[in-house]
């Protein structure tokens, strides 16, 4: 697997694995065969691994610690802190609020390096931004937790330019985790010309377009009853039948090159810069080798015009999400 950095101390893979899904928002799985997923990942050269506390909540960075356990010193974990957390509750029903609070910021990092099972956390990020904390204290105490080797390097998520900027001023952000993929492409423009000016990693989380980019659904039916993607507008019936159809664009140019349209979809966010690592979910070992084997596919300039343009803003149906979730990103 090639690798890429993150930062000026983080070498990665290419491609990284969202772990999210195995025990979160679309569903979850039973933990043999996550586990099963997680070491294949290893052995296949993914070392880039990405939980959060509130995924489950706090089950995912569990399952991620006790898989990679036994690896440790080949894998970087990267895990997020920023919510209000009710533990009675599941999925998107734990999170009450935003809260990066640096005494929040402590507490979690202590309470994920125990479910983690792990001396340090390699990456930890700020979930979302928190309108009612300054940034600069946030990412102050996150410092605190460097200084007293805890936690090795620092993240944002869905930050704007200004967050970034400010945030960086107090020390130095390894990486920026917002969504981006052919059908979302918000960061482009100011954020990643920030990112690139800086020396910040950019790391798009659901880079398949949350698995739609792939082909496999194509109903409402494809999708579990407590699904997270049932209540975003883009996979409305209507909304789905629009973007079905440019699906079928990316898996014509998939098949005219001999990979999959989900291979294609990566290939793509990795020739927008050498300093993107996306980190698609996969649960089961034959997508997760898929997504890896996109990391051999070159693009030429004209090929990713020719997606830029094939799948541009102004022919996605539907929002990326609705109303104004605990979970919807701030500015």
């Amino acid at each position: 697997m090639k690798t890429r950095k993150l930062g000026q101390d983080l070498e990665v893979s290419a491609i990284g694995l969202g772990c999210m899904g195995m025990s979160h928002a679309y569903g979850g799985q039973d933990e043999e065969t996550s586990i099963k997923t997680l070491h294949r990942a290893v052995e296949i050269g993914v070392n880039f691994f990405d939980t959060a506390e509130v995924y489950g909540p706090f089950v995912n960075e569990e399952l991620v610690g006790k898989a990679l356990k036994p690896m440790r010193d080949k894998v970087v974990i990267a895990t997020k802190f920023g919510f209000n957390i009710d533990p009675s509750k599941k999925d998107a029903a734990a999170m009450s609020g935003l809260n990066s609070r640096p005494e929040n910021v402590r507490a979690v990092a202590e309470a994920s390096l125990k479910r983690l099972g792990v001396d340090v956390i390699d990456l930890f990020y700020q979930h979302r931004y928190d309108p009612e904390v300054p940034i600069e204290d946030t990412v102050g105490a996150m410092a605190e937790l460097v200084a007293q080797g805890k936690v090795r390097a620092l993240g944002l998520s869905e930050a704007s330019t200004d967050i970034i900027r400010r945030a960086h001023a107090v020390h130095p952000i390894s990486a920026l985790q917002s969504e981006y993929s052919l059908w979302t492409r918000d960061p482009e423009g100011d954020v990643l010309d920030t990112c690139r000016e800086l020396g910040i990693g950019f790391v798009p989380f659901s880079p398949l377009g949350r698995g739609f980019l792939t082909g496999k659904i194509q109903s409402m039916s494809d999708m579990g009853e407590n699904d997270l993607r049932r209540t975003m507008p883009r996979f409305e019936a209507e909304n789905m039948a629009a973007n079905l159809a440019l699906v079928k664009l990316v898996e014509e140019m998939a098949a005219e090159k001999g990979i999959t349209a989900a291979q294609l979809a990566l290939a793509w966010v990795l020739a927008k810069g050498d300093f993107i690592v996306p980190i698609p979910g996969a649960r089961k070992i034959p997508n997760l080798e898929q997504n890896a084997a996109a990391a051999d596919v070159t693009l030429s300039d004209a090929d990713v015009k020719r997606l830029d343009d094939m799948l541009s803003p102004d022919k996605i149906s539907g929002a990326r999400y609705g109303g104004q979730a605990a979970w919807t990103p701030r500015r």
